[in-house]
């Protein structure tokens, strides 16, 4: 065999040198960061703060060696937060690439995926207390029990049922734990924040549940090597998610204007209005278009509506109110739905049998990625007309 008969070797990927100061001028400072906390629980030095506020929701430098843009360590080569960014450079294609063994496609604006169907807990009470039939918590309470996972990195209301509707990321080791947490608040909580936690409580094998943004962060972390963060989250579950809404939007407007105090709040949900749901019985709507100047930050430019880079994603979209949108993305994703509909865990039907929800998770994912500016890295335009000048 000759040397033009070989295959040709593979060419190394260019040396990773972005730090710090790359990410605060082209992310964190930029409108991109969407305060998915990657950098701070990657960061080996503990350099990043994060302040999980209303208003906030941002990561920032701690040193003041050379000021909030610049890092000491960055400039000695330490490249971590670059690398957990899923919104640093080409983080879409690079996630994809590490899932799928491609980049996504102009005709797939919801990303890669196997299978959608409707679920629904199977369990009464987990199905009554969960958000749109209780999948979520019904993965997590089958993978604890079956030893798939030891933990799981999700939010919980601050205070408990007494501490009102402020939702903090939290670590879930038990059916009641992750019971404690179910339901959507739609305000953010930045869930990998909870790693440090599970780190201390010596949990190896981690679900991460989160918001678009953040189901991104393993993905992209692996691909980009990051070291030892990533390898404890074992199974990733996305929310469908348009965006979230900063935390005064209680105080500021549900109270204020239509008294409607957070710790008398029983549930909420989005479905076409804000529904609220009080502990004496009574029922609320308030018009979206109220609640758009409570948008957090960090949502408008985000693409990602069908948090394309998750295991399985989730969500309460279509007529099947009572049932949830399941988009299955990876083969772990599909072997846990399989066994779970075969144990009589969940209960399953074709996503074709709500055609509606499909394509609206398709139309919303497409007018979430006209938000990504043509500044930034192409790839999370893919599909789109192009802007003209």
């Amino acid at each position: 065999m000759t040397m033009t008969d070989a295959a040709a070797p593979a060419t190394k990927p260019p040396r990773w040198t972005h730090q710090w100061k790359e990410l605060y001028e082209e992310v964190i400072t930029s409108g991109l960061c969407t305060g998915c906390a990657g950098c701070v629980i990657s960061c080996p030095h503990d350099v990043i703060g994060y302040k999980h506020e209303p208003g906030e929701y941002k990561p920032f430098h701690l040193e003041e060696e050379l000021g909030p843009d610049n890092c000491i360590h960055g400039e000695k080569g330490c490249t971590s937060c670059t690398r957990a960014c899923p919104r640093f450079r080409a983080w879409e294609p690079e996630a994809d690439e590490h899932l799928f063994g491609r980049a996504r496609h102009a005709d797939e604006p919801s990303g890669i995926y196997k299978d959608v169907l409707l679920t629904r807990a199977s369990d009464d009470f987990v199905y009554e207390i969960g958000q749109d039939g209780g999948l979520v918590s019904a993965i997590l309470i089958w993978c604890l029990e079956n030893g798939i996972i030891d933990g799981a990195l999700t939010s919980l209301v601050e205070g408990g049922d007494e501490g009102g509707w402020k939702a903090v990321p939290g670590v879930a080791t038990d059916r009641d734990e992750v019971l404690r947490g179910a339901g959507s608040r739609y305000t953010y909580s930045a869930n990998t924040l909870a790693f440090p936690e599970a780190r201390e409580r010596g949990l190896e094998n981690l679900a991460l549940v989160g918001m678009s943004c953040q189901t991104s962060i393993g993905p992209v972390m692996w691909h980009r090597k990051v070291g030892k963060v990533g390898k404890p989250i074992k199974l990733n579950i996305g929310l469908l998610c348009s965006k979230s809404f900063d935390d005064s939007i209680f105080d500021e407007l549900f109270e204020t204007k239509y008294a409607l105090a957070k710790d008398q709040i029983a549930k909420m949900n989005i479905k076409g209005v804000f529904q609220i749901w009080m502990k004496n019985g009574d029922y609320h709507e308030v018009n979206l278009k109220e609640c758009h100047a409570w948008t957090r930050e960090g949502c408008n430019h985000c693409p990602d509506f069908a948090a394309e880079h998750a295991d399985i994603s989730t969500g309460g979209i279509g007529d099947a109110t009572d049932w949830t949108l399941t988009i299955v993305r990876t083969e772990l994703g599909r072997q846990i739905i399989i066994k779970m509909l075969e144990e009589g865990v969940i209960e399953g039907k074709p996503g074709d049998a709500d055609p509606g929800a499909i394509a609206l998770m398709h139309r919303l994912a497409t007018k979430s990625r006209e938000r990504w500016p043509g500044w930034a890295a192409v790839d999370a335009r893919l599909g789109l007309p192009e802007r003209k000048p």
